[in-house]
């Protein structure tokens, strides 16, 4: 019976892994696959990669804090409970993919957690304050540094990244060889060149923060049991990421490279470097975050910082000049010194945004975690007390 329940939680993990490698493979290589940059199979193929090795590394440190931090008492996580978890865990974030939306893997995963020890008495309110808390600072801090870079170092780096895309493909395959390479493809200049090389080594770059913080969401449960290891839990759990990034991930790489914004290249990756940079930092003290809401933050910080530009700091306090502030300020094409430049250029939001999957996206990004973690408080309360 054991092992029947076992292979029963091999197989709920692998199913959260799955709908993890559909969730978080749009908000790393959405900018590249919209930018054509590179394809959907080869976007897939690279997160595979450094999932695993964010997984392998950094993770282990945040599947601790979900699998033995996060509630106390060493007969909470039974092969029972630990199943019911991921089950939520997992059909929470399938509604997400299945509606196109890259749903918070890290807030839905503490969430059926925490339903877990709030049920049985054991949540470590301490632990839980601190991720909460860090949940509220960490989009504050994406904020305000997206904010300073649109606002000093914006139009610099778009001089330096921005990509004149030309006629045919990137990167095509020469096969002449024993082995295939990826070569420039014949109108491909070496700007355009330079630029698709940067957009995808962020996108790499994103894939192993959602590894540092992503992995323990589908293992944790199990991995808390004394006969489960951790090594081939991580194994599993980035297989599964990699058959999810295959497969479900095309609906949200769609929903993130061309259906909810048309966001500059330059922007998108300010963004990426961001909220990557606060995730793996918050990774490394096995803190679980959520990339998609410090992303978010970042995108209308960025878009404050451009539209503050055309205001100096003493104006602003002054009130002489209030500024047009809108995250259609990402797509502005001022490059002044700050002070100058006329508002009025500023695209409205609506430019920029396209608002019904907007609303989409934010009703399934509250929706998600909140079935998770009602659904396990509720499911847990009514099998402690009826049941078990």
């Amino acid at each position: 019976m054991v092992e029947v329940l076992l292979l029963i939680g091999f197989v709920v993990a692998a199913f959260v892994g799955y709908n993890i490698g559909g969730a978080t493979t749009g908000p790393a290589f959405g900018p590249a696959v919209g930018a054509d940059v590179i394809s959907k199979s080869g976007a897939a193929a690279l997160m595979s990669v450094f999932f695993f090795i964010g997984a392998g590394t950094l993770g282990q440190r945040v599947v601790t804090t979900l699998g033995e931090d996060l509630v106390t008492g060493g007969n909470v996580f039974t092969l029972e409970t630990s199943i019911v978890v991921l089950f939520f865990i997992g059909g929470a974030l399938f509604v997400g993919n299945f509606a196109g939306v890259p749903a918070s893997t890290s807030m839905t995963a503490v969430g059926a957690i925490a339903g877990l020890g709030l049920a049985t008495g054991t949540l470590d309110r301490a632990v839980m304050g601190e991720i909460a808390i860090w949940w509220i600072v960490a989009p504050i801090i994406g904020f305000w540094v997206s904010g300073v870079v649109g606002r000093y170092f914006y139009p610099a780096i778009d001089s330096w990244v921005a990509i004149e895309s030309t006629d045919g493909a990137l990167f095509e395959v020469d096969r002449s060889g024993i082995v295939p390479k990826p070569v420039p493809g014949p109108n491909t200049t070496r700007r355009e060149l330079v630029g698709g090389f940067v957009v995808i080594a962020i996108g790499c770059l994103m894939a192993f923060s959602s590894g540092t913080s992503n992995i323990a969401n589908a293992i944790a449960p199990l991995v808390a049991l004394d006969n489960v290891e951790m090594t081939p839990m991580i194994l599993l759990g980035s297989a599964a990421v990699a058959v999810g990034a295959f497969t479900i991930a095309r609906r949200t790489l769609d929903t993130l490279g061309n259906d909810i914004t048309d966001l500059p290249l330059t922007a998108a990756i300010v963004v990426a470097c961001v909220s990557s940079g606060i995730v793996i930092s918050l990774s490394a003290v096995g803190i679980p975050a959520s990339f998609v809401i410090i992303a978010t933050m970042s995108i209308v910080g960025l878009g404050w910082g451009r539209a503050t530009r055309t205001v100096t700091v003493r104006q602003g306090i002054s009130g002489e000049k209030e500024p047009k502030v809108s995250v259609g300020a990402l797509k502005a094409d001022e490059t002044g010194p700050i002070g100058e430049g006329d508002p009025t250029d500023i695209p409205s939001a609506s430019d920029l945004f396209n608002p019904s999957t907007s609303a989409r996206v934010v009703l399934m990004q509250n929706v998600v975690p909140i079935l998770s973690t009602v659904g396990a408080l509720v499911t847990f309360t009514v099998l402690f007390r009826f049941v078990w």
